[in-house]
């Protein structure tokens, strides 16, 4: 690294499994977020799994982004169009700005792996109250092609940008 480089700040990440069926012995997405988030140097703040229900999955969100100690969610499940996959209604209503390039390039990516399928796919993400949240669907394949996005922006040594400069402070 030079000297003009800017150095790594590990951040506080929150992992949210929206499943009806998962469990934590199951959860392989969330699982895998969460060894890959400290693979990254990241600090895991909290994991939980919660059903479809947008007002629960609502709340923990914003429970969240309340918290000093959180400075990124990850989302996993409930993106897709079942009756059942609420997280976009739950969680978009709690941002200050959407980032509409997430869901557009994650789609563009993901076309490339299943095809039209992906159109089905509502991954979002959106910054609020100094914390960037991001939702994925719920396969672990998804997770890996989101993560892949998603991995640069909360490292704050990528050029030429990356979102931690706008994450609430972290005591660095």
């Amino acid at each position: 690294m030079s000297s003009s480089s800017k150095p790594f700040i590990p951040l506080s990440i929150a992992v949210l499994t929206v499943s009806d069926t998962r469990t934590t012995e199951t959860d392989t997405s969330g699982g895998w977020l969460v060894e890959t988030l400290s693979a990254a140097g990241h600090h895991l703040a909290e994991k939980l799994i919660l059903k479809d229900d947008k007002y629960k999955v609502r709340a923990a969100v914003a429970n969240w982004i309340a918290s000093d100690d959180v400075q990124v969610v990850l989302i996993t499940g409930g993106t897709g169009f079942s009756a059942r996959d609420v997280t976009p209604e739950a969680v978009s209503v709690l941002f200050d700005k959407s980032i509409e390039g997430f869901g557009e390039v994650f789609r563009s990516v993901s076309f490339d792996e299943i095809g039209s399928s992906t159109i089905q796919s509502r991954a979002l993400a959106g910054m609020a109250n100094g914390t960037v949240v991001f939702c994925l669907p719920g396969s672990t394949g998804a997770c890996k092609t989101g993560w892949d996005l998603i991995k640069q922006q909360i490292d704050s040594t990528h050029k030429p940008c990356n979102f931690v400069a706008q994450l609430k402070s972290i005591g660095v």
